[in-house]
C-alpha cells in the first residue's frame, strides 16, 4: 500500500528531458499533454542544489506545466562556492540565451523563478535584460548581513540572555573579520564560533556578504516587469516585513505580494518543525509539503503572462 501511495503521489503531469546547458547538467520540463508557450527559468537558493532539488521542485514544474509553461532548471556547478551573485546572474543569463537559441524550446514568455538567495540574483538579471515577461521571487532577503542577523535572532528566541549575548558577540566578531578580509586561519583562531564554517564557505561568504538587492531592484524598476513576491508568515530565515516593504517601495504596483501560512521554503510550517512529517510527506506526497494556495497562486500568475492569454485578450 505504501508503494502504491508513493507512486500515485509522485505521478506528475510533466515530462522531463535531461539536457546540457553549456557545462551544466539541466532538466527541461514540459507539459505531459499539450505544448508549452512559455518558459520558466529557475534560479536556486543556497546550497549544492540538483536540477530537480531531489524531486522537491516537481510540484512547481507541474504547476507551470498546467499554466502552459516549460521549466528549465540546472544543477549548481561543483564550484558554486566560488561564485559571486554577479556570477550567478551571468550563469542564468547564459541559460536564457541557450534556451532562446535552441529549436523547440518555448520562449514566447520567459519568466524567472528564484528562491531565497536568488533574491540577490533575480534583480541583477532583470536590470540587464529586456526579454523577460515576469519574475517570481520566493522568500528573498534584501541585505545579506541583516538577513543573517535576523536568522540568528530567530534561532535564539528561546535562548537564555547569556546564550543570546554570546551568540551575538560571536556574530559581531565574524562580521568584523569579514570587513577586514581576514583569511580562514584568522577566522578559525579568533571568531570563537562553536560551529565554524569550512574554508570554502568562508571564502563564499567573503565574496558575497555585502550583497544588497536594493540598488538592483531600483535599476530594474524601469522594466515594469510583473513580479510575484511569495512570502511565508513563519519564515525564520528572512525578515519578510522588510522584504515586502522594500519591494513595494521600489516596484510599486508592478509587484504582487502574496503571503502564505508557510515557512521559508513555502512548506507548511509542520513540515519544517517535524523531520518525520517532512520526510514522510516528501517521499509519499511531495505536493502536500507546500502551504495551501502556493501552487495555485504561482499557476495563476503564469497564466496571466502566457502568450496565449495575451493573444486572447
Amino acid at each position: 500500500m505504501v508503494t502504491g501511495v508513493a507512486v500515485a503521489g509522485n505521478d506528475y503531469r510533466i515530462s522531463e528531458e535531461r539536457v546540457s546547458v553549456g557545462d551544466l547538467d539541466a532538466v527541461l520540463v514540459r507539459p505531459r499533454d499539450g505544448e508549452a508557450a512559455g518558459l520558466v527559468v529557475m534560479v536556486h537558493g543556497d546550497g549544492p542544489v540538483e536540477a530537480t532539488h531531489d524531486g522537491l521542485y516537481r510540484p512547481w514544474f507541474e504547476a507551470a506545466a498546467d499554466a502552459g509553461f516549460a521549466t528549465l532548471s540546472w544543477s549548481k556547478p561543483p564550484n558554486w562556492l566560488a561564485q559571486t551573485m554577479d556570477d550567478r546572474a551571468r550563469e542564468a543569463g547564459a541559460a536564457i540565451d541557450w534556451a532562446r537559441g535552441r529549436a523547440g524550446v518555448p520562449t514566447g514568455a520567459v519568466v524567472l523563478w528564484g528562491a531565497s538567495q536568488a533574491g540577490w540574483v533575480l534583480p541583477k538579471i532583470a536590470a540587464a535584460r529586456d526579454d523577460l515577461a515576469g519574475i517570481v521571487a520566493v522568500s528573498p532577503a534584501i541585505n545579506w548581513l541583516r538577513q543573517g542577523r535576523f536568522h540568528l535572532l530567530e534561532g535564539l528566541s528561546e535562548a537564555s540572555d547569556e546564550e543570546r549575548e554570546r551568540a551575538i558577540a560571536i556574530s559581531d566578531r565574524t562580521r568584523r573579520l569579514l570587513a577586514d578580509d581576514a583569511d580562514y586561519a584568522t577566522y578559525r583562531a579568533t571568531s570563537g564560533d562553536p560551529a565554524p564554517m569550512d574554508a570554502a564557505r568562508w571564502e563564499f561568504v567573503k565574496l558575497n556578504f555585502r550583497s544588497d538587492a536594493t540598488a538592483d531592484l531600483e535599476a530594474s524598476r524601469g522594466r515594469h516587469l510583473p513580479v510575484l513576491l511569495m512570502l511565508g508568515d513563519h519564515d525564520r530565515n528572512v525578515d519578510v516585513t522588510e522584504t515586502a516593504a522594500t519591494y513595494r517601495r521600489i516596484l510599486g504596483d508592478d509587484v504582487r505580494i502574496a503571503r502564505f501560512d508557510a515557512a521559508h521554503s513555502m512548506a507548511r510550517p509542520v513540515m519544517e518543525d517535524s523531520a518525520v512529517a517532512g520526510f514522510g510527506t516528501a517521499v509519499l506526497w511531495p505536493r502536500a509539503l507546500l502551504a495551501g494556495g502556493v501552487l495555485d497562486e504561482y499557476r495563476t500568475f503564469l497564466e496571466r503572462l502566457s502568450p496565449r492569454t495575451r493573444e486572447g485578450s
